[in-house]
């Protein structure tokens, strides 16, 4: 008869060969980084009411200052803000063709994108109204901007009405546009001396939003999020999406590249759900300052009726450089 010793020695020796066993097959499993979440931002101004503008729509981001748009309830108004990123000073543009602070030719105004042409600045905003005016060009001079041109938006010989706008690169003679609507993008391009014409878009690629991850998981009700502007930097898409008061970005890579229906980033997702605004925080449109934070402006409503808490904010500890 075996020792009691010698009976626990022998089963010392297979709970080690299991151990080694199990750390063998750790060290052959690949190694799977979690996920970058970012759900926590910063106020940097708050946006007023100028003109009984009280909806925030289109957002740019420059290399200063950021722009933001807001409209009135019939889409007959909008106004320019112009927030300085290092302090929030926040200042009404001016529109310089009447002297007024206000335009009536960019409708919805939902998105909108900075160019620099012979030294010069300039916005283009889409005004998500089809015919000659779907896309129209300001020229600004520090707080001052000017209408200089309008386009009609066209696809397969129809005119369309797009929702986003952003400039993927510029050669010695065009720019070159990535347009949204809905989740189909559109690549169309522009001559830099241009100030009305035809932009004739080609379809460039379908975005699938039903098995994106926010934090690991996909979002039960994302089809009845709704869709704003986007943000384009470095071959990569922000894309925000509203539901009451929860906003997510989805993030999209190899934008150059894509074609058919590109899926999301699965390692990176930001989402804010607002307590503090629990009628609404609708992240309006967002974009990337100098490779560095992700900027956003917002719709915010502590309850119907609230139009005290428009703003432009960024999320916390992220960096895209």
């Amino acid at each position: 008869m075996k020792s009691m010793f010698t009976r626990g020695m022998g089963t010392m020796k297979h709970f080690t060969l299991f151990v080694v066993f199990l750390l063998c097959i750790a060290m052959l499993m690949p190694l799977t980084a979690s996920a970058a979440y970012y759900n926590t931002y910063s106020d940097v101004a708050t946006l007023n009411n100028a003109n009984d503008s009280y909806a925030a729509q289109g957002f740019a981001v420059g290399s200063t200052y950021v722009y933001s748009v807001k409209i009135n309830s019939d889409n007959t108004k909008a106004v320019i803000y112009r927030t300085k990123m290092s302090d929030g000073t926040t200042t009404l543009m001016t529109n310089g063709d009447n002297g007024t602070t206000y335009a009536t030719y960019l409708g919805h105004a939902n998105d909108v994108v900075l160019s620099t042409i012979d030294g010069d600045y300039y916005m283009f905003v889409v005004t998500m109204n089809a015919g000659n005016m779907s896309l129209v060009k300001l020229k600004y001079v520090g707080t001052t901007y000017y209408k200089v041109g309008s386009y009609t938006i066209k696809y397969e010989g129809v005119d369309k009405s797009m929702s986003g706008v952003k400039i993927t690169s510029k050669d010695a003679n065009n720019l070159y546009f990535l347009f949204k609507s809905g989740r189909t993008l559109y690549k169309g391009s522009l001559p830099l001396a241009a100030n009305s014409g035809t932009i004739n878009v080609t379809n460039g690629f379908s975005l699938n939003i039903e098995d994106a991850l926010v934090n690991g998981s996909t979002v039960p009700n994302i089809t009845s999020y709704a869709f704003q502007g986007f943000g384009y930097y470095n071959d990569t898409l922000y894309v925000p999406l509203t539901y009451k008061n929860i906003s997510i970005v989805l993030v999209y890579r190899n934008i150059s590249a894509a074609s058919g229906t590109i899926n999301a980033d699965a390692n990176l997702s930001f989402r804010i759900t607002s307590s503090a605004y629990p009628d609404l925080f609708e992240i309006e449109g967002v974009g990337i300052a100098n490779g560095d934070k992700l900027w956003f402006n917002t719709n915010r409503r502590t309850e119907p009726g609230d139009t005290a808490h428009d703003g432009v904010h960024y999320f916390n500890n992220y960096s895209a450089s």
